[in-house]
């Protein structure tokens, strides 16, 4: 049985890549994951492909299980893996609860390490790992301290385990948007902190850009030239300089 995995599937980016695999892959099953059972269920009428809603806390250490237990039992070949949750909070670091920290890190690396790692178990030549990082990846981010970190973790390990994976035939891909219309603005409270956005951009669009740099045989998706011409200024400029210029850009002092 051939299938994907999509985290994060209810909505924003994780939702476009339910899309975007649907339309470009024939599949047994797509297996979704989310808390929001009712949103999952919705994509069925949309797709093509047989959906399988598992509806998942990813927060809570039983899902992890839940998915491992899931794999030994059906015992599916993973074609895809596409880690999509996760969530951010604008804000100084003194200023948010510790908990939420800590969650941050969680979903953001930790969820995602766990769903590579069990996930390889069922992939062989050819599968795949996609995984969501961040335009943040790439620097120090201040008032996104937390959010920023999890998220250059996500690149470094994705990068990693590609290397690694290369003698398999499994690729890994990390993907770095810049600044995306999705839900996520609002749970990061983004209106309070953030000043300046060169360009948004949607969601649909870097779903299907990575599954173009999947094929392409690309480490790292980047959608927009004003993105990847901003990481590469990013990979020589002096860090503190990187971070002045933000803070400047958001009237942070």
């Amino acid at each position: 049985m051939k299938i994907a995995v999509i985290t994060g599937a209810s909505s924003g980016i994780g939702k476009e890549f339910v899309y975007a695999i649907d339309k470009e892959y024939q599949l047994d099953e797509i297996w979704v994951i989310a808390r929001r059972t009712e949103e999952l269920e919705k994509l069925q009428a949309e797709c093509r492909n047989k959906i399988v809603v598992r509806t998942m806390d990813l927060l809570q250490d039983a899902s992890i299980d839940l998915y491992a237990d899931l794999l030994k039992i059906e015992k599916p070949q993973i074609e895809l893996l596409v880690n999509a949750a996760g969530f951010g909070h604008f804000g100084y670091v003194k200023d948010q609860e510790l908990q939420g920290q800590l969650d941050m890190i969680k979903l953001n690396s930790m969820v995602l390490t766990a769903f590579c790692r069990l996930s390889l178990d069922y992939m062989q030549k050819g599968s795949a790992i996609i995984n969501l990082g961040s335009n943040s990846s790439w620097q120090p981010v201040p008032i996104m301290a937390v959010y920023g970190a999890s998220k250059s973790y996500v690149l470094n390990y994705s990068r990693a385990l590609a290397r690694e994976l290369e003698p398999s035939g499994i690729k890994v891909v990390c993907v770095c948007p810049g600044w995306v219309k999705t839900g996520f603005q609002a749970v990061a409270g983004q209106d309070e902190y953030i000043k300046y956005v060169d360009k948004w951009y949607d969601p649909k669009p870097v779903a299907e850009q990575a599954l173009a740099d999947l094929k392409a045989g690309k480490t790292v998706s980047i959608l927009g030239a004003g993105v990847q011409n901003q990481v590469r200024l990013v990979k020589f400029a002096p860090v503190k300089f990187v971070m002045n210029v933000w803070c400047k850009q958001q009237g942070i002092k």
